[in-house]
């Protein structure tokens, strides 16, 4: 695998810092508990690793709300620290990726603070400013993902602002050059650290509508929905104008990147697949991976899946690189979603289509979403909306490490609470058990890196039957096939499979440890199972 693709084959794991590792013994995660924790992720056998904000906030949303760019929050570390785990990491052969969060600041920014200081300030226009409508109000009836409207009132100079999130998030004004030079500057310091890319965060809302136009109904509410949903964002996300900016992000990454290590950035877009793939950089003018999250979304049965997965290659442009989410700090975990029995199959789906994957940290060790009882809810995502089952604390909840006190996350009182689960269900008890997740994952993961055939080569979706899932991968003369049962019963391999075997066929992988290597006639796949099967001699 060359320096410079690793994005393209490599596999990204994402770390919630708040949850990965507690040096200090205050029940939150650093930067030296990463640090800490990197040998787990070089045994894992992953190539990158993601980290959630970092940066100075009040943490209203969790850090999602900046106060300073080009800092470290004192609860994770210092500039020091960092620059201690980029060294760290890149001598383990490990890259690192930070989030990039454009929309907004926090109303704590001096930008902010100087933006509402008056309306004839220099950095009035750094932030989206309107007077009220006519007869008074917010200026149009956008929302915020929070809850409310998306304007919050500021009696001291008699206009609103915007706000996509919470009213502690001020909107930037993209529209502003000064703002993209500035916004530009905060790429360029990460990556003159040594970063290797970053996730940009809510990308395609960063424009809003130039006349401030009110969205329209959305034809499919239904009550009950989160309220946010009554309306279609058609004027305050995925605009024209965001392509261009997407192209200067992307110009600016592509200063750092030489022949021994290209730079990332990778995009949240939570967008229709046909405007999804609109993001994919050709010609270097857009993002090398815009997320696909339609696997965190769509039903668990084959023919769903194995529609979205024919869908999703013939909407690609030309050359572009396909990447697979099963999960992360905003939704449900794979586990919990699919059950135990098909997270397994979600996994081995994962790492073995076409593609770059990213896994979310804990679910190598088929961690579960945690209830959090309302007295001990954190996210304000649940705090505004109770009861609707929006609330992302569940699955941010610490990694569980060991049987030590605390699940050696901490020394200290964890910020949230763990599983249950945790003194039996962990990465330590897990090492040593030759059918646990985390073998599964890292048996998989070898296999992957071992065959250019599943981290570089082609798809070819296979017919199959019923609840069976089928496709080839092939690289240079070498062919691997993948059936994966989504069914509740056991199901033969259908004989329309067998011209597309390879030679001599073993099983090289199997969601279930006992399965034997060789290949019975006839081949039936238990419920929940999945197979990777190659030509001999197995890796397993």
């Amino acid at each position: 695998m060359s320096a410079d693709d690793w994005w393209k084959h490599g596999i990204v794991y994402q770390v919630y810092p708040r949850s990965f590792q507690d040096s200090n013994g205050d029940g939150i995660g650093d930067l030296d508990g990463i640090r800490e924790r990197l040998d787990h992720l070089v045994s894992l056998g992953v190539d990158a690793v993601w980290i959630s904000p970092i940066y100075p906030s009040p943490m209203a949303d969790f850090g999602y709300d900046i106060s300073d760019y080009c800092d470290i929050d004192p609860r994770f570390g210092t500039l020091e620290s960092f620059d201690a785990l980029v060294r760290e990491a890149h001598a383990r052969g490990l890259r690192l990726i930070l989030d990039f969060v454009p929309n907004h600041t926090s109303d704590r920014h001096p930008w902010f603070v100087q933006s509402r200081s008056s309306r004839g300030d220099p950095r009035r226009d750094w932030y989206i400013w309107r007077d009220p409508a006519p007869g008074g109000g917010p200026p149009n009836n956008w929302l915020g993902n929070f809850g409310g409207p998306a304007w919050t009132f500021d009696a001291a100079t008699g206009q609103y602002y915007a706000h996509s999130f919470l009213k502690e998030q001020p909107d930037l004004n993209w529209r502003n050059p000064e703002v993209r030079a500035a916004m530009y500057e905060v790429l360029r310091f990460w990556l003159r650290r040594g970063v290797d890319g970053f996730r940009v965060d809510v990308l395609s809302q960063i424009v809003k509508d130039a006349q401030f136009r009110d969205n329209p109904p959305n034809p499919d509410f239904v009550e009950g929905q989160d309220p946010f949903l009554r309306l279609t964002m058609l004027y305050n996300t995925d605009l024209p104008e965001v392509q261009p900016i997407v192209a200067e992000m992307r110009r600016v990454v592509d200063e750092f990147s030489d022949a021994r290590s290209s730079r990332v950035l990778i995009g949240e877009l939570y967008l229709p697949l046909d405007r999804l793939v609109a993001y994919y950089g050709l010609d270097a003018e857009g993002l090398q991976l815009p997320f696909n999250f339609q696997l965190i979304s769509t039903e668990w049965q084959a023919a769903h899946i194995g529609r979205f997965v024919r869908d999703y290659e013939a909407a690609l442009p030309p050359g572009a690189q396909p990447n697979w989410v099963l999960g992360n700090h905003d939704k449900s975990r794979i586990a919990s979603r699919a059950g135990p029995r098909l997270a397994r199959l979600a996994a081995m789906l994962l790492l073995t289509l076409r593609g770059t994957p990213t896994l979310y940290y804990g679910d190598e060790i088929g961690m579960t979403d945690v209830p959090i009882p309302a007295d001990e809810v954190q996210d304000p995502f649940e705090k505004n909306k109770p009861g609707m089952g929006l609330g992302r604390d569940p699955v941010r909840t610490p990694m569980q490490w060991s049987a030590a006190e605390h699940a050696g996350f901490t020394t200290g009182t964890p910020w949230l609470r763990l599983a249950a689960d945790w003194p039996t269900h962990n990465v330590e008890a897990q090492s040593h058990d030759p059918r646990s997740m985390l073998t599964f994952y890292r048996r998989l993961i070898a296999l992957r890196r071992a065959q250019p055939a599943l981290h570089r080569g082609t798809y070819e979706a296979l017919e199959a039957e019923d609840e069976l899932l089928a496709y080839a991968r092939d690289s240079e003369g070498q062919r691997l096939v993948v059936i994966l049962n989504f069914g509740t019963t056991p199901a033969p391999m259908p004989q329309t499979l067998m011209p597309h075997m390879p030679r001599q066929p073993v099983v090289l992988a199997s969601t279930d440890p006992a399965r034997a290597e060789s290949i019975e006639d006839p081949l039936v796949l238990a419920p929940g199972e999945g197979i990777v099967i190659g030509k001999g001699p197995a890796t397993r």
